[in-house]
Order: structure tokens, then C-alpha cells, then sequence
């Protein structure tokens, strides 16, 4: 079997348009979706992958807000914030950019998230949907891997793939998704 050439930049902009349309026809219906972005501390690249997000949302019409909080915030502090993130109707999604400062607890955080809003599938909820073969929020990364293959007319029944790594949001959900796609 040859190499094939997934185009990524064609499906990124086919993938870019669709969403400008759907969020077209949820405006038409009086729905205004809207994405928060948490960022603890000054790091300049989470700052600046951050700013691309918010400028993507713009582009596709999505509101976006972006929260940042001092390098000095504690676990409490975050909570409060996700906790009116979660309340807040105008707010469908959240993330919570990481690395977060050592003195935070990742885990009390991403937990705190509202499954239903938590576009980064990291909440034990989507984790363990994930798992199970069922419809849910899943990691960007591995969703965007998935989505390249799917959009290339890549055929993973019966196929073999090999992860490298065994990171949280990216490695394992992504042999998830492939241990799935293969079984199909």
C-alpha cells in the first residue's frame, strides 16, 4: 500500500464552510451559539492559540469570550468561574485551555465542566461515552484525525493502526476511536 496525501488545509475550509452554514440556519431560528475559553496565567502560546480560536469563532459567526485569570489563581477561583460558565444559557461550550498552573487541579476542573458543554471531551461523562461506542463530545485532536481519514475516503475496517504516546486528550481517545472505526 502506497502513501496517500490527506489534503488537511481543503478539509479544514470545507470543514469551516459547513459550520458558517449550520450557524447561519441556528441564527435564523433565533439561536446564537456561543463558545467560552478559559486561560489561567500570561504562557504567550496558549495566549496566542487562545486568540486563534476567538478569531476562527468570528469567522464562522460563533460569539466567543474569553476568560483570563491571573498565574496566581487557585482551584476555588476557577470553579467559581466554570460554575457561572455552566449557568450562563448564552454559553454553549467551555473550554478550559491547559497546562494549568501547578496549584490548580486539573482534574477538580475539567470535572466541573458541564458535560453537555464540554467541547474538549475531557469530563468523565464524555470519557467514558467515548469508551462505550456512544455519540458524544470527544477531543479535538482525535476528532479532527478521525474526521481527515473519513473526508480522505480512508478505510479503517479491518485495518491496523499503531498511537504513538498515551496522553489523555490525545492518544487514548484516539485508539478508542480507531479500535471503534476498525469494528465497523
Amino acid at each position: 500500500m502506497g502513501a496517500t496525501f490527506i489534503n488537511g488545509t481543503r478539509i479544514a475550509e470545507d470543514l469551516k464552510a459547513e459550520v458558517a452554514l449550520e450557524v447561519k440556519n441556528l441564527n435564523a431560528q433565533g439561536i446564537q451559539p456561543g463558545l467560552a475559553v478559559v486561560l489561567v496565567g500570561d504562557d504567550a502560546a496558549s495566549s496566542a492559540y487562545v486568540d486563534m480560536k476567538a478569531r476562527t469563532c468570528e469567522k464562522l459567526g460563533i460569539t466567543s469570550r474569553k476568560i483570563v485569570l491571573p498565574g496566581s489563581s487557585t482551584t476555588e477561583d476557577l470553579l467559581s468561574h466554570i460554575t457561572r460558565l455552566n449557568e450562563d444559557d448564552s454559553i454553549d461550550g467551555i473550554l478550559v485551555q491547559l497546562p494549568l498552573p501547578a496549584q490548580v487541579s486539573k482534574h477538580k476542573v475539567l470535572e466541573h465542566v458541564d458535560p453537555r458543554k464540554d467541547v474538549d471531551g475531557f469530563h468523565t461523562s464524555n470519557v467514558g461515552s467515548l469508551l462505550l461506542g456512544h455519540e458524544t463530545l470527544v477531543a479535538c485532536t482525535p476528532s479532527g484525525v478521525m474526521e481527515l481519514l473519513k473526508r480522505s475516503g480512508v478505510n479503517l475496517q479491518g485495518a491496523n493502526a499503531v498511537v504513538l504516546g498515551r496522553s489523555d486528550d490525545v492518544g487514548k481517545p484516539q485508539a478508542v476511536l480507531l479500535m471503534h472505526a476498525m469494528q465497523r
